[in-house]
Order: C-alpha cells, then structure tokens, then sequence
C-alpha cells in the first residue's frame, strides 16, 4: 500500500524520518496542543467521575432523593456520566479539527513528498487525507 512504512524508513542521512519528525518544532508544537486539551478534559471528567462514586458510596440519602416517580438523582448522575463522555468526545472532535488537524496534514503531506497542490479532480488534498485516515481507521 501507499503508506509512510513502506516507502523508506530512514532519509539518505541514516536518520530515522520518525525520529526526525518527532524531534521537529512543528511537532514539538502539535504535542503540546494535544496536552493543553488532554490533560485538562481528563482531569475534569475524573473528578467528575469521582464525584459520582464518592456520592454513591458516602452520601446514599442525597443520592436516592426521588426526583420523578422512581428515578433519584444516582440515576440522573449516572446517566449524565455518558452524557458528558459523548459531549467530551465531541469537543475533542471539534477542537483537533481546528487545532491538530491542519498541522498533523501538513507534516503528513511534508513526509508523503504530496500537498494539496498535487490533487486532482476539485477536491482538495486535505479532504484526501481525511478520506484516506477514515479509511485507514475504519480497518
């Protein structure tokens, strides 16, 4: 297939290109984006979490406070638990669209030797990279 692996692993220099890249500013960058988003969502939605359980296990009266009919708040919290996962999810989704994406493309197109300039058709070549990297997760 056409991927980074099986084009050549190292440049004519014997550098790794992984070990090039990984060492590059704009990934450097792209790494700390990730955590500015990362460490603070998963940090908020474990405190949340512990809240949850701590409540659950310390605090059953206020916990199985009728709220309509049967359902009590351990219900309601419990179920806002995978609401906030989804709703984290797509945050994330939205903010790597905007922030990681267009500078995981250009490095991409940097090793693959391609760019948007060298598509063809009318669509662009990030929208063939995105097409592609849904392909490729899909598998």
């Amino acid at each position: 297939m056409g991927t980074t692996e099986d084009r050549s692993a190292t440049h004519a220099g014997g550098g790794s290109t992984y070990a090039e890249v990984q060492a590059s500013e704009e990934f450097q960058g792209l790494k700390r984006t990730l955590r500015r988003f990362v460490f603070p969502a998963t940090a908020v939605f474990l405190g949340w979490y512990l809240l949850y359980v701590l409540l659950t296990a310390f605090a059953r009266d206020f916990m199985s406070t009728k709220l309509l009919g049967e359902i009590n708040i351990a219900y309601v919290l419990g179920l806002l638990q995978f609401l906030s996962t989804f709703l984290i999810a797509l945050v994330y989704s939205r903010y790597a669209e905007k922030h990681f994406d267009p500078t995981a493309d250009a490095i991409r197109h940097r090793l693959e030797g391609t760019g948007p300039h060298a598509s063809t058709g009318g669509s662009t070549g990030t929208d063939q990279t995105r097409s592609t990297a849904r392909k490729d997760s899909s598998r």
